[in-house]
């Protein structure tokens, strides 16, 4: 059996007619920013938002900014950067974080995040998993 066979019986298996449109792997990493809050209070949302958002790698804070990065799986870059763009929104009331505002988003699939990496380009993998200060 071909690739293109195995991926349209997979994708078909998941109720998908194309196999493009299979959900993929993209790595996220978030930057926000705003007025300087006590960062007991930022580590404590950060905790609370990995907690809420199991797929969360790692944060890292300070008194006024921080920066969450982890896998999201969505169909395209589209989906996976309107999830994100939503991510500090949706949680800040139940996470208990700070109003701040979305000042930096990276969205890359899985092979082009690992290809990086290979070359010695972009960030360290997120090790250690969990919450940091800068």
């Amino acid at each position: 059996m071909g690739k293109l066979q195995e991926e349209l019986d997979h994708a078909n298996a998941w109720g998908y007619d194309d196999p493009a449109d299979l959900p993929r792997l993209w790595h996220i990493t978030l930057r926000v920013s705003g007025a300087r809050t006590p960062v007991q209070e930022v580590r404590r949302g950060l905790e609370q938002l990995a907690h809420d958002h199991p797929f969360l790698l790692t944060s890292r804070y300070a008194d006024d900014h921080a920066e969450v990065r982890y896998w999201e799986e969505a169909r395209d870059l589209h989906d996976a950067a309107a999830v994100a763009l939503r991510l500090w929104g949706e949680h800040r009331r139940t996470a208990q974080l700070p109003p701040w505002e979305i000042v930096g988003l990276e969205v890359v699939d899985r092979d082009a995040y690992h290809q990086r990496l290979a070359e010695g380009y972009g960030p360290p993998p997120a090790t250690p998993v969990g919450v940091h200060p800068f």
